[in-house]
């Protein structure tokens, strides 16, 4: 199977400052091909355009890692583009994929603008979507992984492990591995923490991140971020526990001076580091929502 099939990440620019890169979906070539996550509505175009120029004229399935906006905003795009493929996600996903005003009212209530730049998702018809427990690739593994979002799935085809945002986001700044938790709320670390447990009983080999970062090595990296996860605790409630005002700021500042894996954040040019104090800030809100609750305090 592995040698059969050909992996290509495929850019999807953006007109966000700092977000180049940032998205990009997973191709796999073969004897079906697949297209891993879609990136956000406004950027469809340059998806179809750009999965074109590689020489795709046929798509048989495009897979979900979960319904986030900023994963599934382009699928009503890319399904007009290849009208016979076929759609595989959470089966939790579907109804939100086929009447999306709920998913786009409550990505506006936590984005923003940002949500506004990602652009509203269209509805997609019900025939084409598979609910993941009746997927039937051959050589297709489905691993039900929560912890960035209930409905969060990873994929293991062709001896690669697609695992969305389960692992966290992986990026390469300058030649620096860069490494950060996906944890917004309504975030629960043991389910996280038994996602990566799961994901760590496969055997080794190329990791590929929801964006735009892979590696060739996902114990090491899931192994990296399981550890990441418990650092970010225990940094977290120590300033919960020191109480006073700004506790959210007061978080990153202390996470991008103690985490490691976030080192290569001073090599980020301002846009990019603009960005990711954004997604830490909401991951540390994750992390505090969960310890509000005086049974993880």
């Amino acid at each position: 199977m592995t040698d059969s099939v050909s992996f290509d990440l495929i850019p999807i620019e953006q007109d966000i400052p700092g977000f180049a890169p940032f998205f990009g979906a997973w191709l796999c070539e073969g004897p079906v091909n697949l297209v891993v996550d879609v990136g956000p509505a406004r950027t469809a175009g340059r998806l179809t355009a750009s999965l074109r120029a590689h020489g795709l004229t046929r798509l048989d399935y495009i897979l979900l890692t979960h319904i986030h906006i900023d994963h599934c905003g382009a699928l009503a795009a890319l399904l007009e583009a290849y009208p016979s493929a076929k759609v595989i996600c959470h089966a939790k996903g579907i109804p939100f994929l086929v009447n999306p005003d709920k998913l786009w009212k409550g990505s506006l209530a936590v984005l923003g603008k940002l949500a506004e730049h990602y652009g509203p998702p269209g509805p997609i018809r019900p025939e084409v979507l598979i609910a993941h427990t009746d997927s039937a690739i051959e050589g297709l593994t489905i691993a039900e992984t929560p912890g960035h979002a209930v409905h969060h799935l990873s994929f293991l085809y062709g001896g690669r492990m697609f695992a969305g945002e389960a692992a966290g986001n992986y990026f390469r700044i300058s030649g620096r591995d860069y490494l950060r938790p996906a944890t917004p709320p309504r975030f629960f670390l043991d389910v996280c923490l038994q996602s990566v447990d799961r994901l760590l009983s496969f055997e080794d080999q190329p990791i590929c991140y929801a964006h735009c970062g892979s590696n060739e090595h996902s114990r090491y990296w899931l192994t990296a971020f399981r550890h990441q996860l418990l650092l970010w605790a225990e940094l977290i409630q120590a300033e919960l526990r020191r109480g006073g005002e700004d506790v959210l700021a007061r978080c990153v500042d202390e996470l991008l001076s103690n985490d490691p894996n976030l080192a290569a954040f001073e090599s980020m040019d301002p846009p990019t580091q603009a960005r990711e104090r954004t997604f830490t800030a909401n991951a540390v809100k994750g992390f505090l929502g969960y310890f509000s609750d005086d049974v993880h305090a």
